[in-house]
C-alpha cells in the first residue's frame, strides 16, 4: 500500500484463469487443483491479470488488466495425478504454472507470456511511460 510511503511507486497485479465464465483462482488443496487441470485439459482458457501503479509521492494511480488465451494440450489421469503431487499448482491461478513444470501442459498462446506469469510486462511498461519513467 502506498499510503505513509514518502515517495516511490507501487505496483500491484493478481491473476485470475477463467474457463467458460467460471473463475479459477488458487486451488484450495490437491484435490481442486486435480479437478481444474481436469476442466483446462485439451481445451481453451483465459488469463486476465489486473494490474495497479501508485506514485506515493502524488496519490496519481492508474489501473488496467490484460488478457489472454491459452490452450491446454489433452493431458491423461496419471498426468495430472503427478504434476499436482510435485505441488507447483497449489499456488497457482487455475492450478498451473506456465512458467514451470506446468509448461508442458500449454500448447499455445494467444496474447502475452507474461501475463500468464503473472505480470504483464509490456503492459506494465506502458503504464510506467505514463508516468513518466522512461528507462529500464
Amino acid at each position: 500500500m502506498a499510503t505513509g510511503l514518502p515517495s516511490g511507486l507501487v505496483i500491484g497485479a493478481d491473476t485470475i484463469v477463467v474457463f467458460r465464465q467460471q473463475i479459477l483462482g488458487k486451488p484450495l488443496d490437491e484435490a481442486q487443483a486435480t479437478e481444474m487441470l481436469q476442466k483446462l485439459q485439451g481445451d481453451r482458457h483465459e488469463v486476465f491479470t489486473g494490474v495497479a501503479l501508485i506514485d506515493a509521492a502524488t496519490g496519481r494511480k492508474a489501473t488496467t488488466f490484460e488478457r489472454t488465451e491459452v490452450l491446454f494440450r489433452s493431458l491423461g489421469a496419471e498426468e495430472i495425478r503427478q504434476y499436482v503431487a510435485t505441488g507447483e499448482p497449489l499456488d497457482k491461478a487455475g492450478a498451473y504454472g506456465a512458467q514451470g513444470i506446468g509448461a508442458a501442459f500449454v500448447a499455445s498462446i494467444v496474447g502475452s507470456y507474461s501475463n500468464v506469469v503473472g505480470l504483464p510486462l509490456a503492459t506494465l511498461s506502458l503504464m510506467l511511460m505514463e508516468f513518466g519513467y522512461k528507462r529500464f
